[in-house]
């Protein structure tokens, strides 16, 4: 690796995904979204960036002696890395799509599972895989190991128990009626625990298989779960901003860790002496409390602004922008062919909080977004400022896409998609005035119809629908097998597009359902989607590329634009903007994807680890008509 090449830089510029503690030393390993892996010192505060992933990295792990570590990617590998030495061991390939967790069994093994739905098992010493394990029926988002068993939970809304020697399933809890995404072992007591959707934690008798406590932990969806490995107590930390722990003997509410606005819930982790408990920030910090008064103790890192991942663009014909991002600033700016500036930064009034939603209406001189912590912010934008804002607290989960409708009687009210499944309908002057349930999965993007009462909508369960303005479903859009993240209506108001984790690009006739095109993206995630006409659709991924496909001739152009995921593109006159997770806008030209101007927030230095580079990915190839 490059010895100089971190010299510069101290700590994440993107959210820290994971911390866990080192045994027998008072530091951590860090996991980030902009691809980096960091030791941090929790007695001095420093962080030092060891190296980076080729994409986000999701979770590390550290084995029990403290002398390795794992981090598991969105780059389909896992890394290990020497903590003596600090550096890079060993990168571990077979899987074909995320990484989302690993776990250390001994120094010579280790499990990780993946969005590929598969278990796999390592030899450490040759980096081999030494057992396939399959069985669940939608991505692995979390594992654990415990006396010669691998227990293992996810999207399917399971948990199920394998034995590590023969790869046999042994048990399995579920399916529950919501997702399941983190899941621990307290082996004090011989239990399993379970981190729901649905805010409840579930506790299992590891040999007797019953169901011993559910917890109403939480009023929105719990994305992490630990257990002390001292006393058994439970660490639970969900959407709903509340991190708790809960008393082994008798599942009682113990302390209540106390609030940071920039926490990211997903990052949690007790110490290896069960004292203290570690996390992550979207400023890309690592918080420290004390595991008994909820006290925090600290932030390692610096902290300030330089994270800004940008979430969400919307642009006009007059080559504005507005966007949103994980520093938590709405931004007003111009970027066109010659001209790229900044002009409005504004923070809202209850303080900064990680944004992935934003819409910018010229008709009604107004931009509105949507934040973490489940608010929504309605501002007035008039002479390149913003003002006169709105906050309206929903609480329906972490606000992912925000659309301002025109149709007569609805003028200026926007559209919210919820994690919780709703979508909520607020007027221009912040008052709820509907919520639509038609969706059983978090909704991901919403469209609006140009002339119709019409919207249509896709979430985390696959669903793909379309729905009139008073909530009553029109319309079902069979096909995707996986989360669909992004959907868009032609500008003549007759097409679909949608872009799926199963790897598609699809386009739907909107009158009757009908499935038009279906396009392989290869196995590089798409991201966001938009029609640029009727005949052609744009597509972005995770992987930093741009993707022009054209419906009449099946032809594909790919353009790599980025160094990290394009989360978002809009059209803007004759031309495209893009916006990354690497901080910068880009305006692109339509035709070719060639790079007109950029603007740029921040250099995030995601840089390939050089080292060995992932399976390139296969052309996009159409599948169907």
């Amino acid at each position: 690796m490059d010895a100089n090449r971190n010299e510069k830089f101290v700590r994440h510029r993107g959210p820290v995904t994971c911390v866990a503690g080192i045994p027998g030393k008072n530091a951590a390993v860090s996991s980030a979204y902009d691809g980096a892996v960091a030791y941090v010192d929790l007695q001095s505060g420093r962080m030092e960036l060891l190296g980076y992933h080729d994409h986000l990295a999701n979770k590390i792990t550290v084995n029990s002696a403290g002398t390795l570590a794992a981090s598991s990617s969105s780059d389909y590998t896992v890394y290990i890395w020497d903590l003596v030495k600090r550096e890079l061991r060993q990168v571990l390939l077979g899987h074909s799509d995320d990484v989302e967790d690993f776990i250390f069994v001994d120094d010579e093994t280790g499990v990780s599972v993946s969005r590929d739905w598969r278990i796999l098992v390592w030899n450490l010493s040759t980096g081999a895989i030494s057992r396939v394990i399959e069985g669940h029926e939608k991505d692995v988002l979390s594992v654990v190991y415990s006396d010669g068993r691998i227990y293992t939970s996810g999207d399917d809304m399971t948990l199920r128990v394998w034995d590590l020697a023969t790869g046999e399933l042994v048990k399995m809890w579920g399916p529950f009626e919501n997702e399941t995404d983190s899941c621990a072992i307290d082996a004090i007591h011989g239990r399993a625990v379970l981190g729901c959707d649905d805010g409840v934690i579930r506790v299992f008798g590891i040999d007797s298989s019953e169901t011993l406590a559910e917890i109403g932990a939480h009023g929105s969806g719990i994305k992490k779960v630990a257990t002390s490995p001292v006393t058994g107590d439970i660490l639970s930390a969900a959407y709903d901003q509340k991190i708790l722990v809960w008393n082994a003997d008798d599942f009682s509410l113990k302390v209540a860790l106390e609030r940071k606005a920039t926490t990211w819930e997903r990052s949690f982790n007790w110490t290896p002496e069960g004292d203290r408990i570690l996390a992550g920030t979207f400023d890309g910090t690592v918080l420290v409390w004390d595991g008994q008064t909820g006290k925090c103790l600290g932030e390692m890192g610096e902290r300030g602004t330089g994270n800004v991942c940008l979430n969400e663009v919307s642009a006009n014909d007059q080559s504005e922008i507005a966007t949103v991002s994980d520093d938590g600033f709405v931004r007003l700016g111009r970027l066109t062919d010659t001209d790229a500036k900044w002009e409005v930064e504004v923070e809202p009034a209850s303080g900064r909080m990680l944004a992935n939603a934003v819409t910018m209406d010229d008709e009604y001189s107004l931009v509105v977004t949507g934040a973490h912590d489940q608010k929504l912010h309605l501002f007035d934008k008039q002479n390149h400022s913003l003002g006169n804002e709105i906050e309206v607290a929903l609480g329906e989960g972490p606000i992912n896409c925000v659309r301002v409708a025109h149709q007569p009687g609805y003028q200026g009210q926007t559209f919210v998609a919820c994690y919780s499944g709703a979508i909520v309908r607020v007027d221009r002057n912040g008052e709820v005035l509907q919520t639509i349930r038609v969706h059983e999965g978090a909704v991901k993007a919403l469209r609006l119809h140009p002339a119709r009462s019409l919207g249509v909508s896709c979430s985390a369960d696959g669903a793909l629908l379309a729905w009139d303005f008073d909530g009553n479903l029109v319309q079902r859009f069979p096909g995707h097998m996986a989360i669909v993240d992004d959907v868009d209506i032609d500008p003549s108001g007759e097409l679909i597009t949608s872009v799926s984790r199963d790897f598609t690009v699809k386009v739907y006739r909107i009158d009757d359902g009908r499935l038009l095109h279906s396009f392989s993206l290869g196995h590089r995630s798409p991201k966001g989607v938009c029609f640029l006409d009727p005949q052609t659709v744009i597509v972005t991924n995770y992987w930093g590329a741009l993707l022009r496909v054209d419906l009449v001739t099946g032809d594909v152009l790919t353009s790599q634009i980025a160094e990290n995921g394009i989360s978002a593109v809009a059209r803007s006159g004759d031309d495209l903007v893009a916006v990354s997770y690497d901080g910068v806008a880009y305006r692109v030209r339509a035709n070719d994807l060639s790079v007109i101007n950029t603007l740029r927030s921040m250099t995030q230095r995601l840089h390939p680890s050089r080292l060995i580079r992932p399976c390139q990915a296969p052309p996009v190839t159409p599948v169907g008509a």
